[in-house]
């Protein structure tokens, strides 16, 4: 009876061993995953605020520019497909189409001199510099964020918890090819 009392003891301490080591685990990823979410969140609020500023840049732009319409639709529909995006794809896509449609529009605005002189002009272009600086922290952070999580979701034992609770891989937020070129300015 005393052997049985000690298997029966070290089956129960195994399996509260067991027990705790699959819930740490699984509050680890639930963790990790909710601060992916959270960086996804801030990544979303920056870009809401750089596109609340484009309204008023393109409005301010607009009076010194009468025939410089295309861009300004371009920019139009960017912002448009910014706020629509629902999913890290879609936010980076629209993100990298916008950044585009605007540094078409600073190259234009070298051409008027009136324009870049604008005190109006000059705090808008400083509000979306202080709003590109905050994206590039905040997409800095998401990735981070996601780097640690899609590690933990691989590794040894957590990866076993992952497929078994559903957690899986998160998509980095990135730019396409190209975007760390400045534009041309040709007069």
């Amino acid at each position: 009876m005393k052997s049985g009392l000690k298997i029966g003891i070290v089956v129960i301490v195994i399996v509260v061993l067991l027990g705790i080591m699959i819930g740490s685990n699984y509050n680890s990823l639930v963790s990790k995953e909710e601060k992916v979410d959270s960086a996804f969140a801030d990544i979303s609020v920056q870009l809401e605020r750089r596109a609340d500023l484009i309204p008023n840049l393109v409005s301010t732009v607009k009076g010194y520019t009468s025939h410089e319409n295309e861009v300004i639709e371009k920019i139009t529909t960017a912002r448009e497909k910014l706020l629509g995006a629902k999913t890290v794809d879609d936010m980076s896509s629209a993100n990298d189409e916008l950044t585009s449609a605007l540094n078409n529009l600073f190259v234009i605005v070298e051409n008027y001199p009136d324009l870049k002189s604008s005190e109006n002009f000059i705090n808008l272009q400083d509000e979306l510099a202080g709003t590109e600086n905050r994206i590039a922290v905040s997409r800095k952070d998401y990735n981070d964020a996601v780097n640690s999580y899609n590690t933990a979701i691989k590794k040894f034992p957590t990866n076993i918890l992952a497929g078994m609770f559903g957690f899986d891989k998160k998509e980095y937020f990135e730019t396409s090819e190209g975007k760390d070129e400045v534009p041309e300015v040709s007069f």
